[in-house]
């Protein structure tokens, strides 16, 4: 099965029904709403796949306490989701549930098929269990020997009969995919901590439970009628059951994908477990697997307890869906985490969708209409404005290639440049005064070179802002479709004639937030209180011998090194982004210039002491330290024997 050159899939993780859609979710499906709507406008087959994941024990307990049945807490839930994409007129061809019928029949062929590869084996699994996280752990790697080193939470030593998948035998295969696709994995900096996880060694995985029984049966043929799928294999397949694999196959033309996006925290599960099960099923595997990073607020981590976790609707509707999508994408660079703040949305809003993009659109419908009654001639542009459109030309040409590579801020601030160009063109030439002398066909060619920056634009701006879009293709007198984008962007040339139509201000100014912020949280008051109650007696202890509590004190952790650059003018110092297993980076300091460069650090990992104080050295934070040895022969960084899972405790 090969997919077509001009056919585009474009995928969403399907969303736990654990809890109702945050900020998160809502990211990653504009994102994926964008890459749909771009590719159906360029004139490919396009098909945008969403949804919820809805099996596993996790949601069985959530069913229960509520006095529910899975399935019906699961429909409540997932009823949420997709509501809440309808109302953000999110363009998916399909929405599917793991609790769909068909999706089952898939699961059950893809798990015969497997099994009859003999990639599926009976066996007996012991370990300690986290229903949070519906994964097993090591006795390594839990947290004080209980915890869940992801979720803090306890876990359970289950030990039940179950299937294993033999990923261990698809090791040097995996390693082999990434070597040779450079861009399986976006951003890059990702594709590092998983090849290192891998080279690691994989243990098999065990793919059934008989412990609960709210998820997908195995096949009849296997006659093993206690088991149910371990939730992953069951979501993950999901991608090829929507298109109809083990039923009718009728859309398995899109397969593979062009795009994969997930969230930095199951990146994981996409790049090793996923592919390994394509390479079971003798399926090509995805183009492009594309983790996004996580989102604070205000600079705090969201939690319910702050009652600062953002609601995307509340913000959608008090400052319109067009602005929240153009923010969500152009705020942070794709794979870093970023920081929701009102204040930084309404700048964006202020500055560059009213000042640059609806101000234009104002210039436009006021020049055409005081000079010319609002009718557009393109005639005289190349003759006197050829500088500026072979400018313009130049930078659209080139700005898809942001698009696939998941660089869509870059995408954003290239087409900002073009609206510079716009604005600029209007100081430099006043057609006022071109007016005033006579010049009207100088005047009327400026005027039209303006009219088909902002139409050029319209069309690579309508996958981000598609309803306001709208109103400024209308005003231009120009359709957004795949012929004029053709017309405008591919063959670069001009509107001949239109007619320019008034609409009201699309992006009024905003003067002062329009949600409740939320309550900080009082920190030092919290650690205080907790101090005192504890009332925790210490003794002295001579010759600086320590008692395990005071060293308990320490967190030591294991993390990855995801970005490094030297710190301008120190001698010593490199600025470095380490992933700890949090909502997002850290940022730490350290004094090892003269014994690393940064392409030696960048996905790599080191032991860190995480909870220090942050501090201030050359007027940048640093919220951690990494720990090295220092001898005559130099300093070395302390590091784990094997890669370990980011986050994972050293004790």
């Amino acid at each position: 099965m090969e997919n077509s050159s001009k056919n585009v899939y474009i995928t969403t993780p399907i969303y736990y029904v654990n809890d109702v859609a945050h900020i998160g979710h809502a990211y990653t499906t504009i994102i994926a709403d964008m890459l749909a709507r771009y590719s159906r406008l360029t004139g490919e087959k396009t098909f945008f796949l969403t949804g919820t994941d809805e099996h596993g024990q996790k949601i069985a307990q959530s069913a229960e306490a509520r006095g529910k049945t899975a399935k019906e807490y699961a429909d409540e839930v997932s009823g949420k989701f997709r509501q809440l994409w309808d109302d953000f007129d999110i363009t998916y061809d399909k929405f599917i549930r793991t609790t769909d019928e068909e999706h089952k029949l898939g699961v059950q062929k893809a798990f015969e098929t497997m099994y009859n590869k003999g990639d599926i084996y009976k066996g007996e699994y012991e370990g300690y269990y986290c229903v949070s996280c519906e994964t097993f752990f090591t006795e390594k790697q839990l947290v004080d020997e209980e915890f869940c080193p992801d979720c803090g939470k306890p876990t359970n030593i289950v030990k039940e009969e179950s299937f294993f998948f033999k990923l261990s035998a698809y090791e040097d295969k995996l390693l082999k995919w990434y070597e040779e696709n450079e861009d399986c994995i976006l951003p890059r900096s990702k594709k590092n901590e998983i090849v290192n996880f891998v080279k690691g060694g994989l243990r098999d995985l065990s793919i059934s439970r008989t412990s609960f029984d709210w998820g997908v049966k195995l096949p009849d043929s296997i006659n093993e009628p206690n088991h149910v799928m371990y939730v992953w294999l069951d979501a993950l397949l999901n991608y090829i059951t929507a298109l109809g694999y083990g039923k009718d196959e009728e859309n398995m033309e899109f397969w593979p994908a062009k795009i994969q996006l997930v969230g930095k925290d199951i990146l994981r599960f996409h790049s090793i477990y996923w592919p390994a099960f394509l390479m079971s099923l003798d399926l090509p595997l995805p183009q492009h697997i594309a983790a996004h990073g996580w989102w604070t607020r205000d600079g705090e981590k969201m939690s319910k307890s702050k009652g600062n976790v953002v609601n995307p609707k509340e913000v959608a509707d008090a400052y319109g869906l067009d602005a929240f999508r153009y923010f969500m994408l152009r705020e942070v660079p794709f794979g870093q985490d970023g920081d929701f703040s009102q204040k930084a949305l309404i700048d964006r809003i202020n500055s560059d969708l009213g000042n640059d993009l609806g101000n234009l659109l104002n210039r436009i419908s006021g020049m055409s209409g005081k000079y010319f009654d609002y009718k557009i001639d393109s005639k005289d542009v190349e003759k006197f404005h050829k500088k500026e459109l072979d400018e313009v030309n130049e930078i659209l040409a080139d700005v898809e290639k942001y698009i696939y590579n998941m660089q869509l801020n870059r995408y954003l601030e290239d087409i900002w440049k073009v609206l510079t160009i716009a604005n600029k063109a209007i100081g430099d030439y006043e057609p006022w005064a071109k007016m005033k002398e006579g010049k009207e066909d100088e005047a009327m060619a400026l005027v039209a070179l303006i009219t088909n920056i902002m139409a050029k634009v319209a069309l690579l701006l309508d996958s981000v802002m598609p309803e306001k879009i709208g109103k400024i293709a209308n005003s231009l007198g120009i359709n957004i479709d795949t012929q004029t984008y053709n017309k405008l962007i591919l063959n670069k040339e001009l509107i001949s004639e239109t007619v320019i139509t008034k609409v009201e201000q699309l992006f009024p100014r905003i003067e002062d937030i329009l949600l409740e912020q939320a309550k900080p949280t009082d920190v030092s008051k919290t650690e205080a209180e907790t101090k005192s109650s504890k009332k925790v007696e210490k003794e002295e202890e001579p010759d600086n011998l320590i008692t395990i509590d005071q060293f308990f004190e320490t967190t030591l952790k294991v993390g990855t090194i995801v970005e490094a650059e030297e710190v301008p003018k120190s001698k010593k110092l490199l600025k470095l982004q380490v992933d700890l297993g949090e909502e997002r980076n850290r940022q730490i300091l350290a004094g090892i210039k003269e014994f690393y460069s940064p392409e030696d650090l960048i996905g790599t990992q080191a032991c860190v002491v995480a909870n220090l104080k942050p501090a201030k050295l050359m007027g940048m934070l640093s919220e951690g330290m990494l720990m090295a040895a220092k001898d005559e022969d130099g300093l070395c960084l302390i590091r784990p024997e094997k890669s370990k899972k980011s986050g994972t405790k050293i004790s």
